[in-house]
């Protein structure tokens, strides 16, 4: 962009000679034919026609100004060779201080004069203002000056006359509800910084800069307050073209380079405008501009009736918003509401109707053109509905209207979560008691949040369902109480449970609510309900946390437990119902222990090869219980055992146990059992340690069909295991030698490995 601005000044030198003009022209073509030259808006996309001149290049139609090749850093500069400075109307601009003798002076409907005989100059702004750039640049400060004044004598006609239009035709426009365009390519982040030119050229006079006021007044024939009208000054003037400039409804640019330049040139001219500081001519015409970009309709970024992929308000809206509050909040607070739309999210068009809020859906892919910048103008809105809500602390009316408009127009829920913890960290800042109103409306963004991240995945989901508890503690007791009664619109069972219900239950909260015995009660009533409700729905993840938020109300306990009987058979995996049958026993259930270890068993399935399943302790624990409940209880359980593990070493670990002590030693009720050893010899330790020899002879050959000489020796320690077991049987002796006899004929290819077992087992 310093490229093209600074080759439109060398063109646009006021004494070139055609000769010279003709030299430069042919250079720049020369460049502009370049493959790698450098393109204007930094990408392939735009297709923008000639804008440069006021002018059309060509008979009106010519389809050829629609199919113009890319425009590259030259092309502006090329177009401008064909400006000059002959026109008697701009030299009398730029050479004269009173129009007197001037032959249109008395024409006052023409339009080279303002109605109070100002001259104006109709050229395409960003021309216009090269132009100016051109002037200062070639050493020509008082020439710069006197054109500027009169393009921003123009633009403020022309927005006077933009608004009286709309005004006009207001009923239809609005009828409509859409708009086009009035700008395709806009004078904040325009290539050319006609904006940022007329500002500093303005402001330096005002300020006195060293080609400015103090230059001028050294000359007698500049007088240069007869360039303003009473009231003005070049600071006034500055500051309203910048206003004017920053409101202007145009279209977002493509590309991202672009895009960028549009957010850089607005964060710049703004940071210059906030080093002025409003006085009371100034807070003047922030008032006037700030009512006329209100009312201008399609012209003005924001006026009623919004293009969907016009460049947002929301950077200048802020800026607006701060320095008017002190002066005229209710002006403010139209200003940014107004601001806080973002159209290129909303799916549908806003229809006519601008009174009811509606609650559009996002749809967020496939728009066109790509919004390159969006993550930092949607942090541009947000930081905007920031800054009221701040503002509106202690007014209920007000913080209501700017809900109501983040609820409308912000559609990240991201966003909506950190205006929500925003609102709550100024709610909750004080010493004294929280501001009711502002945590009012944090805890009903963080509903909206709950609702928006409920079906969608968040990677802060977690974070956002504590948080949402936190602040509805801070709110009180019915605000708890609320979310837990409509807890299904907010929240995953799972976190019903595991977050919500658990948090109010605990202690701190208690406290917290300094709540009497009988609150308690109902807040614990409404949280036992609720985890009853989220066990039935989702007993897998649910069921425990259900279980232990009603163990002190025995009416919810069965109940839990009854709805986890009903899952057992199933909704429920094995994992999940071992752990909750430890739980009963570690309550003081045993029987109920038993019973969902059981249910457990009839869900698992081990493998031989599954020597280190994660499920294994719960087995070993499953029949540890059995057995010290007795004789019964093991013999049901050892069938299930057999029947679900095929995992030899499991099996006699199982085994071993369970001849070691006496069943029902441990229980409390031992007085019933005759305090002897079970027999192998007899069911149901026959049918387990049938069960085990079995399982080590199909391990063995499994193992025999794949296995490598760096295994030998580990199978060689695995088939000691296995004549333990084998010796536990009354004829182990012999069935293990036909054991050995039988592998030594069917493997005596292995012969190494054979050599191994005959000489540790003959």
């Amino acid at each position: 962009h310093f490229v093209m601005s600074l080759w439109m000044c060398i063109v646009l030198n006021p004494h070139y000679k055609p000769e010279q003009k003709g030299f430069w022209l042919r250079q720049l073509r020369r460049w502009n034919s370049v493959d790698v030259c450098p393109l204007e808006d930094g990408n392939h996309g735009s297709e923008l026609t000639n804008l440069t001149n006021a002018l059309p290049q060509g008979p009106p139609g010519n389809p050829d100004s629609l199919t113009r090749p890319h425009r590259t850093v030259f092309t502006r500069a090329i177009e401008a060779c064909d400006l000059h400075w002959q026109d008697p109307h701009l030299q009398h601009i730029i050479t004269e201080d009173h129009y007197t003798n001037y032959c249109y002076h008395d024409n006052l409907n023409s339009s080279l004069f303002d109605a109070r005989g100002w001259p104006l100059w109709h050229e395409h702004v960003p021309t216009a203002c090269a132009r100016v750039d051109a002037l200062r640049s070639h050493g020509y400060p008082k020439e710069a000056l006197r054109l500027a004044i009169a393009i921003v004598h123009t633009l403020r006609r022309q927005q006077q006359k933009q608004l009286e239009f709309f005004r006009t035709h207001k009923k239809e426009l609005l009828h409509k509800g859409i708009t086009s365009v009035t700008n395709l390519e806009g004078w904040v982040g325009h290539p050319l910084d006609p904006i940022g030119t007329l500002f500093s050229t303005l402001m330096e006079t005002g300020r006195g800069g060293e080609d400015g006021a103090a230059a001028l007044t050294e000359l007698p024939v500049f007088p240069t307050q007869r360039f303003l009208e009473e009231g003005d000054t070049f600071v006034s003037l500055a500051v309203e073209t910048a206003l004017i400039g920053l409101g202007q409804q145009r279209v977002m640019p493509d590309g991202l380079y672009a895009q960028e330049k549009v957010c850089r040139n607005e964060e710049q001219l703004l940071a210059k405008l906030q080093e002025v500081d409003l006085d009371h001519t100034l807070v003047k015409i922030f008032r006037k501009q700030a009512t006329s970009l209100l009312e201008a309709g399609p012209y003005s970024g924001l006026g009623e009736l919004l293009y969907r992929e016009s460049v947002p308000m929301h950077t200048f809206a802020k800026y607006l918003f701060t320095s008017l509050l002190p002066h005229d909040a209710e002006l403010a607070y139209k200003i940014a509401l107004r601001a806080m739309r973002l159209p290129v999210l909303e799916s549908t068009s806003p229809s006519g109707d601008f009174s009811r809020p509606q609650h559009i859906v996002s749809v967020v892919p496939n728009r066109l053109p790509r919004w390159f910048t969006l993550s930092h103008i949607e942090t541009q809105q947000c930081e905007l509905a920031s800054t009221m809500l701040t503002a509106a602390k202690g007014d209920a009316r007000k913080l209501e209207t700017v809900l109501e408009s983040i609820q409308k127009n912000i559609h990240s829920s991201s966003h909506i979560f950190k205006l929500a913890q925003d609102a709550f960290k100024i709610a909750t800042l004080m010493d004294s008691l929280p501001d009711i109103t502002l945590l009012k409306v944090s805890l009903e963004l963080g509903l909206q949040v709950m609702r928006m991240t409920l079906s969608t995945l968040n990677w802060r989901r977690r974070e956002m369902v504590r948080w949402l508890v936190t602040c509805a503690t801070e709110a009180g007791v019915f605000a708890l109480d609320s979310i837990m009664q409509s807890w299904f619109t907010l929240f995953t069972p799972t976190e019903a449970t595991s977050v919500v219900a658990t948090t109010v239950m605990s202690n701190s909260t208690i406290v917290r609510l300094h709540l009497d015995c009988h609150q308690q009660e109902n807040l614990a009533n409404s949280a036992r309900t609720l985890a009853l409700q989220c066990a039935m729905k989702d007993p897998q993840n649910c069921a425990l946390s259900a279980l232990t938020l009603c163990e002190k109300d025995h009416i919810a306990f069965e109940t839990a437990y009854q709805i986890v009987l009903d899952a057992a058979a199933t909704g429920m995996n094995y994992t999940q119902l071992f752990t909750i049958a430890r739980y009963m026993e570690h309550r003081g259930y045993p029987m109920r222990a038993y019973k969902l270890a059981t249910l457990a068993m009839t869900h698992l399935n081990l493998s031989y090869n599954q020597d280190t399943h994660p499920a294994i302790n719960d087995v070993l624990w499953a029949c540890a219980l059995s057995h010290s409940l007795g004789k019964n209880e093991l013999a049901s359980v050892i069938p299930l055992v057999v029947k679900s593990v095929k995992c030899a070493t499991v099996l006699s670990d199982i085994l071993r146990r369970c001849t070691l002590t006496t069943p029902g030693m441990v229980a409390l009720h031992s007085r019933r059992n005759s305090g002897k050893l079970m027999p192998l010899e007899k069911a149901p330790l026959r049918q387990l340690l049938d069960a085990t020899i079995g399982a080590y002879i199909n391990t063995t050959h499994s193992r025999l069909t794949h296995i490598s000489p760096r295994h030998y020796s580990e199978f060689i320690e695995f088939l000691s295991k296995a004549r333990e077991t084998f010796l536990m049987a009354h004829d182990g002796h012999i069935q293990f030698t036909q054991f050995i006899d039988n592998l030594k004929q069917i493997y005596k290819g292995k012969k190494k490995l054979m050599m191994l077992v005959r000489e540790r087992f003959g």
